[in-house]
């Protein structure tokens, strides 16, 4: 069997681990043979393809990003659409496909799936906000590169009486602001599922520093306060046609610095979350996952993907990971907020 592979949509570490343990079960165990699309749906749409025989996924689980590239590009758009898919691997002879991707990676797989295409699914989002899977590889590493990064802040904080606020990543969820928050020790943690009020959030950086701390808080990058509509945004629409985020942070540092007189910065960390090797944690969770990607298509579970549930790898329905978000849940934040301020 020839199957193709492909990454899309976001970059985040562990991606390349995913593929080197899909070819290395793959032709270890069933003699297969794979090749992958470059730059996601990009080349499943054009047919850009490239080998992948053993001696290229060679040492490549400790490498971030993606040998293969990837891109936002949507498959139905333009010059794509099942049949022009179906016809590139017909005349490339290729069995199947596994795509590796987020949300909208796997909602364009269920389509296609639904239109005759053979394909399975492999997780993917540093921001963890898939559903039917406990987590994804990358969100591992973020919180990881979070964390160090907002130490650092941190210390240069308390060397100049500060309150310092640090963005990170977080669109609909707020799973990487819990987390590096609290390895952090933040004094406030500002997530999308919380609206919470400037007032509330200045009482808490008053606390912290009238007790001699430089105040820390960590904001989503999805994250409303309570007088606003949607999340802040002043650069436009990607190609799905969604708000890019970004800047919250800026946007609370004046109106924190006015209300409670203590000299505020800002620091969005940005795709800097995304770089850089994988955590030890998502090596081995991509290299599983991939594994178990092969297995899926040899037992033809076509529209499914597959799933960390506890330590086991079980494989569910694309439809079980779309259409909800795994939020934070209500307990987890309150557990966070009694050592808020």
């Amino acid at each position: 069997m020839k199957i193709g592979i492909l990454t899309s949509g976001g970059d985040c570490p562990g991606l390349n681990a995913v593929i080197r343990g899909i070819v290395l079960k793959g032709i270890k165990v069933y003699g297969h043979e794979f090749v992958g699309f470059r730059d996601g749906w990009r080349g499943v749409v054009e047919g850009d393809i490239m080998d992948l025989p053993r001696q290229m996924v060679r040492g490549i689980s400790k490498q971030g990003g993606t040998i293969l590239g990837t891109s936002r590009t949507n498959p139905f758009e333009g010059n794509g659409g099942p049949d022009v898919i179906k016809a590139h691997m017909e005349r490339l002879g290729i069995d199947a496909l596994i795509a590796i991707g987020g949300e909208g990676t796997l909602a364009a797989a269920r389509r296609l799936t639904d239109a005759g295409l053979k394909i399975v699914g492999v997780p993917k989002t540093v921001d963890n906000d898939l559903d039917a899977t406990d987590y994804t590889f990358g969100f591992d590493t973020a919180v990881q590169i979070a964390t160090e990064a907002i130490d650092r802040l941190r210390t240069t904080g308390e060397s100049h009486h500060r309150c310092m606020i640090a963005e990170v990543m977080g669109r609909h969820v707020g799973w990487i602001a819990l987390h590096a928050g609290m390895a952090t020790g933040a004094h406030a943690i500002l997530i999308p599922e919380q609206k919470t009020s400037i007032e509330q959030i200045a009482e808490w950086v008053r606390e912290a520093h009238d007790r001699g701390r430089a105040p820390l808080v960590v904001v989503a990058e999805g994250f409303v306060p309570d007088h606003q509509d949607s999340a802040h945004s002043e650069r436009g629409l990607d190609t799905f046609g969604r708000p890019r985020l970004g800047g919250i942070s800026e946007q609370l540092a004046p109106e924190l610095e006015s209300r409670t007189g203590i000299e505020t910065r800002a620091t969005i960390l940005g795709h800097i979350q995304r770089g850089g090797v994988p955590s030890s944690f998502d090596r081995v969770l991509a290299t599983r996952l991939g594994m178990a990607a092969v297995d899926s298509v040899v037992e033809e579970r076509w529209g499914t993907m597959v799933s960390l549930k506890g330590t086991e790898i079980e494989h569910v329905p694309f439809e079980a990971a779309l259409g909800n978000l795994k939020i934070v849940p209500q307990h987890r934040y309150d557990e966070a907020a009694i050592l808020f301020g």
